[in-house]
């Protein structure tokens, strides 16, 4: 089963790219394709118009781990969003080498790593084993936009046979 009918099997939808209003400026790449791999800048979870969705705080003062937990699985179908963008065809993908992961966590809280699994485990239920990743979770005393959670990776990716590939050579969502 392909990637995108894997995620229409979980009933998954893809969020469009963020939609920035001031005085959030993006002079930034979401998606940076170099070679066969594509670097993703630190994304958080979006609602399906593409804007920074609830809850907001640090965890688990004011986002309760449960919420951080959801925000973080959001947070990681922006990222295959983003992804599909640059590349075109979500079967492309070789492989998830690296995630990281940020918590807006209060001062001494030790449960990054249960933040950021949902994230991980919406990899391997949509990518199978290309979606095994090494991961990094942080706890950080704040992130943009006051977001629970921020997830950047790198992505391994085939090379295009089709020298007109349908999504163009170019894809910049800014």
């Amino acid at each position: 089963m392909g990637v995108e009918a894997r995620l229409a099997d979980l009933g998954l939808a893809l969020p469009p790219v963020l939609a920035a209003e001031a005085p959030v400026r993006i002079p930034f790449e979401w998606a940076r394709v170099v070679g066969d791999r594509v670097l993703l800048s630190g994304h958080g979870a979006l609602d399906p118009e593409g804007r920074p969705c609830p809850p907001f705080g640090r965890v688990p003062g004011e986002v309760p781990l449960e919420d951080a937990q959801a925000s973080a699985r959001r947070a990681g179908l922006a990222l295959i969003a983003s992804l599909r963008r640059a590349i075109g065809d979500l079967d492309r993908v070789q492989a998830w080498t690296m995630v990281n992961g940020f918590v807006n966590a209060d001062p001494g809280y030790g449960q990054t790593t249960a933040v950021l699994n949902p994230l991980s485990d919406l990899l391997l239920d949509v990518f199978g084993d290309v979606g095994q990743h090494a991961r990094t979770a942080i706890g950080v005393g704040a992130l943009p936009l006051n977001l629970p959670v921020i997830a950047s990776a790198e992505v391994v990716i085939a090379a295009v046979t089709d020298p007109d590939p349908p999504w163009g050579i170019d894809q910049r969502d800014r």
